[in-house]
């Protein structure tokens, strides 16, 4: 399956998806807790450290592994967003 290009749009089920993809050994820990929290892809854009560890993700470098791949989550939201506004801006 194919995750829609706007991170901001994903539902849980994308989300759980991701994870699987990214983060396969942090599935176990983060299953129930993104079903139980109901973390969409607008959640999960806003996700800090303290909240991978609440979310079961205690080890550190488990953490920062999942923070980087969030921040490229959160750059690409941002290209694809301003490609829209040019796009936008250049069709009127």
């Amino acid at each position: 399956m194919v995750l829609p290009s706007h991170v901001s749009s994903w539902s849980v089920e994308d989300v759980l998806e991701w994870v699987q993809e990214q983060h396969p050994t942090q599935m176990a820990a983060l299953h129930k807790a993104i079903l139980k929290h109901g973390i969409s892809g607008r959640a999960l854009l806003r996700l800090k450290e303290h909240h991978l560890e609440q979310l079961g993700v205690k080890a550190e470098e488990q953490q920062q592994a999942i923070l980087q791949d969030l921040l490229l989550l959160r750059v690409h939201e941002e290209i694809n967003e301003l490609s829209q506004i040019c796009s936008e801006f250049f069709s009127e």
